[in-house]
């Protein structure tokens, strides 16, 4: 029987880029998410079979996935998607990956670790664009140092997010940043540092986010101390630190819901065009106990491109490899290679 997989929440933004990918390719995932309208009309574009049911019961959930050998999620925020879609696809044997970039959403699926091992299923969340380029980039890092006692990672890019990106960031403010100390993830103030970085294309002025890496590049490559930057004008840096000593009113409810509705206002993310013309600049730095330094710089697609891509690349090297059960990050599972399928001059 041929291995089949499913995309739940093929109708957002990223999930239709990774239905459309896995269409171009030749594969016939079965679509899947609560809106039946939604995913009718996406299914009868790509000539794909679809289910439309919702992840509140578990045992429903397990039903649906009997006859699946791997889920990509896609259905963000996944603090509310990621952790009853894993359970269930531990339950029944089937793969999980998604394409979250929350800090959170990792942690717990690193703690199913053991159970998804001896259920001999795959956990690797992740497989977008937050975290294949920065994981490879780490993972040849820590290769090239293996004493490094710290990473910093950070990349540059004009494309604009999508609303699910922009929802996840907003939901993430009033938590502050985050950096990884001494092996702990702590929270840390809203641009808690800055510093100039050339990401490839120049140097510029750049401040420490809570991006994913700073779980997954840890199990990556076993580095205590892990930041991520981004670029941010003087005037941004300024602004966020001055907003952490009011930051806590952004996790209020009323405030959550007017800024997601001015941000569902907006178009979903960028175009074909847009996203071919805005290519991605991602750097890398490590350092040891006795101050040596090395640097990495590579230039790949847009990052939405990159998740289209990467998402059906391990779904795919997943189903065909059939690797050990366990937690992964995209590079512990198909190898730093993986950087190469999206490196571009």
């Amino acid at each position: 029987m041929a291995l089949r997989w499913m995309i739940y929440g093929a109708y957002g933004y990223s999930g239709e880029l990774i239905a459309r990918q896995a269409k171009q390719r030749g594969y016939s995932p079965v679509l899947a998410g609560r809106n039946a309208d939604k995913l009718e009309s996406l299914a009868e574009q790509l000539k794909l079979t679809f289910r439309d049911f919702s992840l509140q019961d578990v045992d429903q959930v397990k039903q649906e996935l009997a006859d699946v050998d791997l889920v990509v999620n896609c259905a963000g925020p996944f603090s509310q998607t990621a952790a009853s879609l894993m359970h269930a696809c531990i339950d029944s044997n089937t793969h999980y990956l998604d394409i979250t970039g929350e800090i959170d959403v990792f942690e717990y699926a690193h703690q199913l670790a053991e159970r998804a091992e001896q259920a001999g299923v795959v956990i690797c969340p992740g497989v977008g664009f937050d975290v294949i380029p920065t994981d490879c980039v780490a993972a040849r890092l820590n290769a090239q140092m293996p004493d490094a006692t710290y990473l910093a990672l950070g990349f540059d890019s004009g494309s604009r997010m999508s609303r699910g990106t922009a929802k996840t960031s907003v939901e993430r403010l009033g938590q502050g940043g985050a950096a990884r100390i001494n092996g702990a993830i702590e929270s840390v103030p809203l641009a808690w540092k800055s510093r100039e970085i050339d990401f490839g294309h120049g140097a510029k002025m750049a401040m420490t986010i809570p991006w994913g890496d700073v779980s997954t590049a840890y199990y990556t490559t076993e580095i205590p101390n892990i930041e991520v930057f981004i670029p941010a004008s003087p005037r941004l840096i300024k602004r966020l630190k001055r907003l952490n000593l009011v930051r806590f009113i952004f996790n209020w409810q009323w405030i959550q819901r007017k800024l997601k509705t001015k941000i569902d206002a907006k178009s979903a993310g960028p175009d074909a065009k847009e996203r071919d013309n805005n290519p991605t600049y991602v750097w890398g730095e490590v350092s040891n106990a006795k101050g040596d330094t090395r640097q990495m710089r590579v230039k790949v697609k847009n990052g939405y491109s990159v998740t289209a891509e990467g998402a059906v690349e391990l779904a795919i090297y997943t189903l065909e490899h059939s690797p050990k059960g366990g937690f992964y990050t995209p590079s512990r599972l198909y190898g730093a290679k993986l950087l190469d399928n999206y490196m571009i001059d």
